[in-house]
């Protein structure tokens, strides 16, 4: 067999495997057709596709009031901002249009999700047979909340941008599966995760998780531009793509590839300014939103700032938590760097030596190194939405291919789910008034299981002989030598 099988590498799998026989055997011939990539993505089809009936509710239902949401669990960002962005009259997010901007907010997103936005909402104008938009536009906002035509529209908008999460996360998983030579089954922890059916319609997430598990696939892969082209299209959908410049930053200089590290960051630079350049060119002050818009939120929901604030009545100004959220990130951030160059070091003989065989060195792997940066900032972000767990899911699947330490994490994610909706439904609210402190509970589990996922992961990379996939070699490492076509993408 040309791959390592999850019942002969995962204890987990391999107790399960006794109801249907056991693990697979040594003499075993894989099936012609059914090849590990295809069965990942029919998995990732079928979860995704339950996830679009676990939301179907609130969008089938008529006349419920917005509890009724909460306690279904099934509400999405999608169908809420069809109307108040513009996207009813298919307004250009960015414009400068005084009428325009009196009518509608700005798009809050970056740039990459008010595009998809935008053009998601032309086809869904076409798929309803192009309706006259002038006459909308004569018409009060307000009307347009009741009208059937409208109605009818959220609903389309909801379903094709399921198509296209649908599309990305069978990519996601695809690119997942490819990334760790010989170790695709690793992806199945991705495909069938519990977090990507219950959050992936929530927002348009899924767009930035694609283009990260594309940078980790092109990573091991030896391609640095394209690696840095995609992290720099990530960031435009999202800003949590940029933190893998960090893993690849001790990384390289582990491994005294400057020059290199030099590359994908001048890429990633160049494509985040060319996906930002027509919102900016068209309408600068639209742009600025994203900025200003984060930069004035205080204490959010599921952060542990509102935690904090909640339990202990502090009263937290948003500039106070914008200041010690960034000084504990770059607190983090300066723990993860110590960690990434220290861990998995051997003692050579010389310096020379080391010169020569730097690959001596068990350096941390990028989805190692991306997990512990990315979820320190989510740990300090001074908001949490339930959808951000599709942040770390590629990362913590290939970190730590391991169904114990997923399903522990993810039942972690699942817990903190259910107690937001409860939440925001009043269901947890004490009869005699006061703050919903099985909230807190709530954010403390969900923050224990990414930091319990984190300790693993560290513990892996000092003592790389725990790691499951440092059995196979160069895995998610580029070769040292540069290869004669490293420029290609």
């Amino acid at each position: 067999m040309s791959h390592v099988h999850p019942t002969r590498d995962d204890p987990v799998v391999a107790g399960l495997s006794e109801v249907v026989g056991g693990p697979m055997g040594e003499r075993a011939r894989p099936h012609r057709w059914w090849t590990p990539a295809k069965v990942l993505l029919l998995l990732t089809a079928v979860t995704f596709a339950l996830g679009m009936v676990q939301k179907a509710p609130c969008s089938l239902a008529d006349g419920k009031d917005q509890n009724w949401v909460y306690s279904h669990m099934c509400y999405t960002d999608l169908r809420p901002l069809y109307v108040p962005r513009g996207l009813a009259e298919h307004e250009w997010p960015y414009s400068e249009d005084e009428q325009v901007r009196a009518r509608y907010e700005v798009m809050e997103y970056p740039v990459g999700i008010a595009y998809w936005a935008w053009g998601t909402s032309w086809v869904t104008h076409w798929l309803n047979g192009s309706p006259d938009l002038e006459a909308r536009g004569d018409a009060p906002v307000s009307a347009l909340y009741d009208d059937p035509e409208v109605s009818d529209e959220q609903t389309i908008f909801l379903l094709v941008n399921a198509v296209g999460f649908g599309a990305l996360a069978l990519l996601a998983s695809w690119l997942v599966s490819r990334t760790h030579r010989g170790r695709p089954w690793d992806a199945a922890a991705f495909a069938l995760s519990p977090a990507l059916l219950l959050t992936g319609l929530i927002n348009w997430d899924l767009i930035a998780v694609a283009l990260v598990a594309g940078a980790l696939w092109a990573w091991s892969k030896d391609r640095p531009i394209l690696t840095g082209v995609l992290i720099g299209l990530g960031t435009a959908a999202k800003l949590y793509p940029l933190f893998l410049l960090g893993g690849l930053l001790v990384i390289c200089l582990r491994r005294r590839q400057y020059a290199r590290f030099g590359v994908m960051t001048g890429w990633a630079v160049a494509a985040w300014a060319v996906a930002n350049a027509p919102g900016y060119l068209t309408g600068p002050d639209q742009w600025k939103v994203f900025w200003t818009f984060n930069a004035d939120r205080t204490a959010d929901l599921g952060s542990v700032w509102m935690l904090i604030d909640q339990a202990g009545d502090v009263g937290f100004r948003a500039e106070t938590i914008n200041t010690w959220s960034w000084i504990l990130f770059g607190a983090w951030c300066l723990a993860v760097f110590v960690i990434g160059m220290t861990a998995g070091r051997r003692r050579s003989a010389s310096v020379e030596e080391v010169a020569r065989r730097p690959s001596r060195d068990l350096i941390p792997r990028l989805a190692q190194l991306g997990y512990l940066i990315v979820v320190g900032f989510l740990l300090v972000n001074k908001v949490y939405s339930p959808q951000y767990v599709l942040w770390l899911l590629p990362l913590a699947v290939l970190a730590r291919p391991r169904w114990r330490d997923q399903i522990a994490w993810q039942a972690s994610e699942v817990f903190y789910f259910c107690t937001i909706w409860w939440y925001l439904g009043g269901y947890l609210a004490p009869p005699g008034g006061g703050d919903a402190g099985f909230y807190w509970v709530g954010i403390a589990i969900r923050v224990a299981g990414e930091l319990y996922l984190a300790a693993v992961i560290v513990r892996d990379m000092y003592r790389p002989e725990h790691d499951p996939v440092r059995e196979l070699p160069a895995a998610d490492q580029p070769s040292m030598t540069t290869r004669s076509n490293v420029v290609a993408v």
